[in-house]
């Protein structure tokens, strides 16, 4: 018995011990994470203090020439050079009133530049190095900006020599015309020096994303993101860096997708390093400039922080682990002392009454837990069947939409099987059995159609499985248009299909085109029963953003503000009862939807409705 008791104490203090170490190791990593947590907090928070000193300082620096260049034009030697007026040396006394404008503001250059883009007068005249008299600045986007009434700012180097500078350009106007543009170029390197305020490693990135300015001289002209094809072409166009080659930084940024807000400070995940520890990002957008400044702090201060906290809190967690250890101690002893003092007889009357007490209460928690167990099989068993109701139900609700939604489609191919039956009877009562045959052709067609039309029934529940195609524009509205020809020819309708052969293609499916197109000439028809000239225009196009518009015109009233507003919602119709369910719109717009188009419509000019159906075009390998 001695043995058992020794064996157990042994375990137990065993287990104490490896808790107390599970319990120091926790504090330890507890305090490491939080002392991380707070190095880095301040970290962040110095980091942009100094970046909204740097970037505050950085925008009064260059601010400071938005208006200088918009003096100039209140020199009328000026302003007369720029109208080709005045005599020859009209030149030399414009080139004298920029050399001394120049030497006043300290800028690198002052010139101005007709409206043909070339520099007709010069701070710096021909004998110099960094003339630019005669040179053409009709490229650069400050010299656009400026022509078009706009202060122009922008970055680049220049063209003789190529040294780096800042472009404020300001239009120069003669009776609210203007006729040329007048440009400073200041130097950017007491911003450059200033990065040395920072203490840490620094860029400034134009809007391209192309550093500009940077305390490591071998980042720049770098990018901080790929650049495609047109990108690159665009800034080998605008000469803006000069003859560099524009490269990826070493090491990768996370950058938002659109610029942050001027004044606000974001983190951006990076994967720079410096002696082997990982940076930090901030980046931040210059106020009223389409420049960003990043900021990268080191990391490696933060772990010997963390560290150091790390070591506190495992030594403060064994302290009182000690102390709790010694107390706990020291009240065992004094309550085995009291036990021993009270009779070994009494000890098992008391085991047993413990015994008993204790086996009740896992009796009884046993029934609560089998209780509560059947509680939740039920409950279970409940939501289940919720569940089942109600997936049926959506399903249910599905099978109505498009059995409705199908029917309506289906109405108008059975009036045309209808037609051409009739036709190829009266073929061949007359014998014209190749007519027939043709209009059998076409009504076999339009049965295959329409057992493409049921087929999203064996769906059930799910959208329709018919996968997208290559379509010709030019065939679907011939189609649509041969179907509904008799609803044409009785209408004295005039149709002006402006669709040509060299119609893009759209990616939908042929069937579901048709029949939306179907859908828009029978509403456009409907539309111009009562009215005198009765026209229906039919156009497609392919839109700046790569998508093709259908659109379908009529000569009918147009539409009401309570009609547009309701034309899409289902059940709605102008329709007299019968003739219509008020879903036509609703399913075409649907479909347009499930192929990545829309549908819309508008009122035209020269009165009567336009629907414009919108599609995608096919893929580049689809198509091919």
């Amino acid at each position: 018995m001695p043995t058992i008791f020794l064996n157990r104490a042994r375990i137990w203090w065993a287990a104490a011990l490896g808790l107390a170490a599970v319990l120091v190791a926790a504090a330890g990593l507890a305090g490491h994470r939080l002392g991380y947590a707070r190095a880095m907090t301040f970290l962040v928070a110095d980091s942009a203090h100094r970046l909204d000193l740097f970037a505050s300082n950085a925008v009064l620096m260059i601010n400071r020439w938005d208006r200088i260049a918009g003096t100039i034009e209140l020199n009328r030697d000026v302003v007369e050079l720029l109208r080709d007026q005045g005599p020859p040396d009209k030149v030399l006394t414009v080139n004298r009133y920029l050399h001394r404008l120049n030497a006043h503001l300290g800028s690198d250059a002052v010139f101005i530049a007709n409206v043909r883009g070339l520099v007709v007068g010069s701070s710096n005249d021909v004998r110099s190095d960094d003339s630019r008299l005669g040179a053409d600045v009709a490229y650069r986007p400050y010299y656009q900006d400026a022509l078009s009434g706009f202060v122009g700012r922008h970055f680049a180097l220049g063209a003789a020599p190529e040294e780096p500078g800042f472009f404020v350009a300001y239009p120069v106007r003669d009776r609210e015309k203007v006729i040329g543009v007048a440009v400073t170029k200041t130097s950017l390197a007491a911003i450059r020096e200033a990065f040395a305020l920072l203490g840490k490693p620094a860029l400034i990135a134009d809007r391209n994303d192309v550093v500009i300015l940077a305390s490591n001289p071998d980042w720049l002209y770098r990018t901080l993101k790929p650049l495609s094809v047109d990108q690159r072409v665009d800034l080998e166009l605008t000469g803006m860096y000069g003859e560099h080659r524009i490269e990826r930084m070493p090491f990768d940024l996370a950058l938002p997708s659109a610029a942050e807000p001027a004044g606000g400070n974001a983190l951006v995940e990076t994967t720079a390093r410096e002696a082997g520890e990982p940076m930090i990002a901030q980046m931040r957008a210059l106020d009223g400039m389409d420049w960003r400044l990043l900021v990268l702090s080191p990391t490696g201060q933060l772990r010997w922080q963390a560290d150091v906290a790390a070591a506190l809190s495992a030594l403060l967690a064994g302290f009182l682990l000690l102390l709790a250890a010694y107390l706990w101690q020291w009240r065992r002893i004094a309550r085995q002392r009291r036990e021993a003092r009270e009779a070994l007889e009494r000890t098992n009357a008391e085991l047993e009454t413990m015994v008993a007490r204790r086996t009740a209460a896992l009796t009884e928690a046993n029934d609560g837990l089998r209780r509560e167990m059947a509680e939740r099989v039920q409950a279970e068993a409940t939501l289940r069947a919720a569940q089942d109701d109600l997936v049926q139900a959506a399903k249910l609700a599905v099978f109505g939409e498009l059995a409705t939604g199908i029917t309506h489609e289906l109405a108008q191919p059975l009036g045309a099987i209808q037609t051409l039956a009739g036709n190829a009877g009266e073929f061949m009562r007359r014998g014209n059995l190749a007519g027939a045959q043709d209009n059998l052709a076409i009504i076999d067609g339009l049965v295959e159609r329409m057992g493409g039309i049921i087929q999203p029934l064996k769906s059930f529940a799910r959208k329709s499985s018919t996968l997208p195609e290559p379509v010709d524009v030019t065939l679907a509205v011939t189609s649509a248009l041969f179907l509904l020809d008799q609803r044409l020819r009785a209408g004295a309708i005039q149709v002006a299909n402006r669709v040509d052969a060299a119609a893009p293609l759209v990616w939908c499916n042929r069937n579901r085109l048709e029949q939306i197109l179907i859908n828009l000439i029978a509403n456009a028809i409907d539309a111009m029963g009562g009215a005198q000239a009765r026209h229906l225009e039919i156009a497609a196009r392919r839109r700046e953003d790569g998508l093709v518009a259908i659109e379908i015109g009529d000569s009918g009233s147009g539409l009401s503000p309570e009609v547009a507003r309701q034309l899409f919602t289902p059940f709605y119709t102008t329709k007299p009862a019968g003739r219509g369910l008020g879903l036509g719109l609703t399913i075409s717009r649907g479909i347009a939807r499930d192929f990545g188009g829309d549908l819309n419509a508008e009122n035209r000019r020269e009165g009567g409705a336009r629907f414009i159906l919108v599609l995608p075009q096919p893929p580049s390998k689809a198509a091919s």
